[in-house]
Order: structure tokens, then C-alpha cells, then sequence
């Protein structure tokens, strides 16, 4: 599991959808899709239930979304302290 990759995931369950959620992220549909079927290869399950109509969590997306935006957060305030320390 990557950091850009709970971004990615972040990204998409924020705007309900693969295609939003690369306009978000000014990356290529396709890119952001491998990233995320990449992604749940590493968790061990699905994230997303995908449709024409966009893309809605799984249990396993509801479970892991408030613990990527932690992990995100810490990272951006591990970031800033040691820069301020620095």
C-alpha cells in the first residue's frame, strides 16, 4: 500500500466516481483505475462496487476511508513539523 494510492482512493470515494476523481487528480481514468485495482490487491479486498453511474464504497472502502484520511493528515502534519524544525 502506497500513499498515492490512498489519495487516489480518497479522491475517488470524495467524488463518487473514477471519472471525477482523475479530473480531480489530473490523471489519465485509466492510470487512477490500476492504481486503485492495485490498491485492493494489496488490502485483500474490494473497495469500490463500480456502475455506470459512478462508484460507491464497499464495507471494505467504508472501513478503510476514515483511516486513509488519518494516515493522509499525519503524513501533511509530519511534513510540516519537521520542516518547521528544520
Amino acid at each position: 500500500m502506497e500513499s498515492y494510492q490512498l489519495g487516489y482512493f480518497v479522491a475517488v470515494a470524495e467524488e463518487g466516481g473514477f471519472t471525477a476523481g482523475a479530473a480531480r487528480l489530473r490523471l489519465a481514468q485509466s492510470a487512477l483505475s490500476q492504481a486503485i485495482r492495485n490498491l485492493e490487491e494489496s488490502v485483500g479486498a474490494v473497495l469500490f462496487n463500480r456502475g455506470r453511474r459512478g462508484a460507491s464504497l464497499t464495507a471494505a472502502g467504508s472501513a478503510l476511508l476514515p483511516l486513509a484520511r488519518d494516515i493522509l493528515g499525519r503524513m501533511r502534519q509530519a511534513a510540516v513539523a519537521a520542516r518547521e524544525a528544520g
